[in-house]
C-alpha cells in the first residue's frame, strides 16, 4: 500500500531526521535518488545536455546538486535561476563544470529556446513542497518554455499545491515526478495529479505517522478480494440484492448486474422496477391480485443477458415487495432508476433494515431528500451507507442533504478535493466514493483512499452502473464499506487499462475476470480453491 502525508507531517518528519543526521546528509540521499532517476531514463550520463530549473530554497538544491553529480559524470548542466539559489548547491554544480544562467529576468526568450531546445533532460527544482498559490511571472516564463515530455519535476511539480493537490494559473506538466520520503497528497489529487506523470519515491528514511491518504497497489487488492474455500456455497460467498432498472432505462441493470457477477458474492437478486399486467398469474409478485403481475424490460433483458441472476419485478415504489425479494447481505440500489417519490420510498426501506447499502445514480437525490430531513439518518443505522456521486451529483447531493451552495462546493473541490468530501462524509455519515479522474473514497471518520489507476475512457455513460454492481458485490462478500469502494474502484480501473479504445462500458464486465485472475495468480497468492456448487 502507498501512502501519502501532508506537508506538517512531512515536515515534522523531517526535523527529526535532521537532527539526527550530519548536515546536508538528508539532501544528499534525495540527490542520490534523483540522480539514478535521471541515469535510468537517459541510459548514459556522459555527453547528456541537462537544464536545471534551480529555485531558492531547498527544492532548488536538490536539483543543483543533483545536477553537480551529473555534470561531474561528464553531462553539460545549465542551470537557470530565477533569482537568488541554494548556496552550496551552486557551488556544487560550479565547481562540477556547470553553468549557471540567471536571474531569468536578464535572459531573452530566444536564449531560454535555445536552452530548452538542447536540452534532452529538464529538472525542475523551482518550488518545493512549501509552495503556495499561483507561480510568480518569472517562474512562470519558465515553466511555459519548459517541454513537458522532456521535464522531471523533484518532489512535487512546481505550480501545484502538495497538500491539496489545487492549481492556480501556471504549472510545470512533467512526464514524471521524483518524490521524495512519502507521497505528497498533491500528486494524487486532481488537478495537480494531470501534472505529475509517472511518479517514483525515494526512501530518505523518514520516520511517518499514519498516512492521511492511502492507494491500493495491486497486491493490496489481491489479498483483499473474496476467494472462495472448500467449504464455499453461494450463500456462503454472499448474496447481493440489486434494485436497478427500469421500462425506460433497462441497459443500465444489465450493465449493474455484470458489475455484480464479478465482484465475489455467490448469489445475486435483482429487483427491477416494472408495469402492471393482467392475464399473466406467472409474473405475479407480492402485492399483486389474482390475475395480475408486473413485467419488466429491464428483468427482460436481465433474464436474457445474465441467466444467473434471479430477477423479482416489482410496481414502482412497492419496498415490501422488494424486500420480499429474498433474503440478502448487502443491498446496491439506483442504476437505471428514475428519481422521484417511488425511488424515495425504496431507499426509506433499505434504510430500514441492518444490512449495508450501496446508493448511485437515481437513488441518490431521493437519499439526500431523506437526510434533509432527517440529518441523522444514517448514522443512527449500525451498517454503513456507501455512495457513489460523480462531481455534478455531489454537487446536488450536498445541496439538498446539507443545504451546501453548488457553486461554492464546485470551488471547493477544485481547491481542496479531499477536504470537501471529508466535510460531507462527516455530515452525513456516509462513505462516499466519489467518481472521477482519481476516485476518492473516505468514510466518516476521515479515512481516505484514493485510486491512482483507470482510464480517460472510463469517461462514458455506463461504466459507473457496472461499478455499482461491482461494489455491491465485494459488500456482500464480506467487504467493509470503504474496502469495497477501494478495491472496486482499482479493479475497474484495470480492466479499463485493458480495454480497446474507445471503451464502452459493457466491455467492462468480460474484463474484469482476467483482471482478478492475472492478480491472485501473482507470486504470493496462488489460485482460488476448490468449493461445491450450488
Amino acid at each position: 500500500m502507498r501512502n501519502a502525508h501532508t506537508v506538517t507531517q512531512i515536515r515534522d518528519a523531517e526535523k527529526a531526521l535532521l537532527a539526527a543526521l550530519p548536515p546536508g546528509a538528508l539532501m544528499q540521499r534525495a540527490v542520490y535518488g534523483l540522480v539514478a532517476h535521471v541515469a535510468r531514463r537517459l541510459g548514459r550520463v556522459y555527453g547528456a545536455r541537462i537544464v536545471v530549473l534551480a529555485g531558492g530554497g531547498d527544492n532548488g538544491g536538490d536539483a543543483l546538486w543533483a545536477g553537480a553529480r551529473l555534470a561531474a559524470r561528464g553531462a553539460r548542466v545549465d542551470a537557470i535561476a530565477p533569482g537568488r539559489t541554494h548556496p552550496e548547491g551552486t557551488a556544487a554544480l560550479l565547481a562540477a563544470g556547470g553553468r549557471l544562467h540567471g536571474p531569468a529576468p536578464a535572459l531573452d526568450d530566444e536564449t531560454l529556446r535555445g536552452l530548452f531546445g538542447q536540452a534532452e533532460l529538464v529538472l525542475d527544482g523551482l518550488l518545493g513542497i512549501g509552495g503556495r498559490g499561483g507561480l510568480r511571472a518569472d517562474h512562470a516564463r519558465l515553466v511555459a518554455l519548459a517541454p513537458p515530455e522532456r521535464t522531471v519535476a523533484v518532489d512535487i511539480p512546481s505550480g501545484v499545491d502538495a497538500d491539496t493537490g489545487a492549481v492556480t494559473g501556471a504549472a510545470v506538466r512533467a512526464s514524471a515526478t521524483v518524490t521524495f520520503g512519502t507521497h505528497k497528497r498533491g500528486l494524487w489529487l486532481t488537478p495537480g495529479a494531470a501534472h505529475t506523470g509517472p511518479v517514483e519515491l525515494v526512501d530518505i528514511g523518514l520516520e511517518l505517522p499514519e498516512p492521511d491518504l492511502r492507494a491500493l497497489d495491486d497486491a493490496d487488492v489481491a489479498a483483499m478480494i473474496p476467494v472462495p474455500g472448500p467449504e464455499s456455497s453461494k450463500y456462503r460467498r454472499g448474496v447481493l440484492g440489486l434494485v436497478a432498472g427500469s421500462d425506460a432505462y433497462p441497459g443500465a441493470a444489465v450493465l449493474a448486474v455484470g458489475g455484480a457477477l464479478r465482484g465475489g458474492a455467490g448469489y445475486l437478486r435483482v429487483v427491477t422496477e416494472g408495469h402492471v399486467v393482467t392475464g399473466t398469474p406467472g409474473a405475479a409478485t407480492p402485492g399483486g391480485g389474482s390475475g395480475t403481475g408486473v413485467a419488466s424490460r429491464a428483468g427482460d433483458f436481465v433474464r436474457r443477458a445474465h441467466p444467473e441472476a434471479v430477477v423479482t419485478a416489482i410496481r414502482a415504489g412497492d419496498r415490501a415487495a422488494m424486500l420480499a425479494a429474498g433474503r440478502v447481505q448487502a443491498w446496491a440500489i439506483g442504476p437505471g432508476l428514475d428519481p422521484g417519490p417511488a425511488v424515495r420510498e425504496l431507499v426509506a426501506g433499505l434504510l430500514g433494515t441492518d444490512l449495508p447499502v450501496v446508493v448511485d445514480a437515481g437513488a441518490l437525490d431521493p437519499l439526500a431528500e431523506l437526510l434533509a430531513a432527517d440529518p441523522a439518518a444514517l448514522r443512527a443505522r449500525d451498517a454503513p451507507v456507501l455512495i457513489t456521486p460523480h462531481e455534478g451529483e455531489f454537487g446536488r447531493f450536498t445541496a439538498t442533504a446539507l443545504g451546501w451552495d453548488p457553486d461554492r462546493t464546485t470551488a471547493d473541490l477544485a481547491a481542496d478535493r479531499l477536504a470537501a468530501v471529508r466535510r460531507a462524509a462527516a455530515a452525513t455519515g456516509a462513505v462516499i466514493l466519489l467518481k472521477g479522474t482519481r476516485t476518492l473514497i473516505v468514510d466518516p471518520a476521515g479515512a481516505a483512499w484514493v485510486n491512482t489507476n483507470g482510464s480517460g475512457w472510463l469517461g462514458t455513460a455506463g461504466t459507473g452502473d457496472v461499478l455499482t454492481g461491482l461494489i455491491g458485490s465485494l459488500l456482500a462478500a464480506g467487504l467493509p464499506a470503504a474496502g469495497a469502494g477501494a478495491v472496486g474502484a482499482h479493479l475497474h480501473g484495470r480492466a479499463a487499462e485493458r480495454a480497446a479504445v474507445p471503451l464502452a462500458a459493457g466491455d467492462l464486465p468480460d474484463l474484469l475476470p482476467r483482471v482478478v485472475t492475472d492478480l491472485l495468480a501473482a507470486p504470493g497468492r496462488g489460485r482460488p480453491g476448490g468449493g461445491h456448487g450450488g
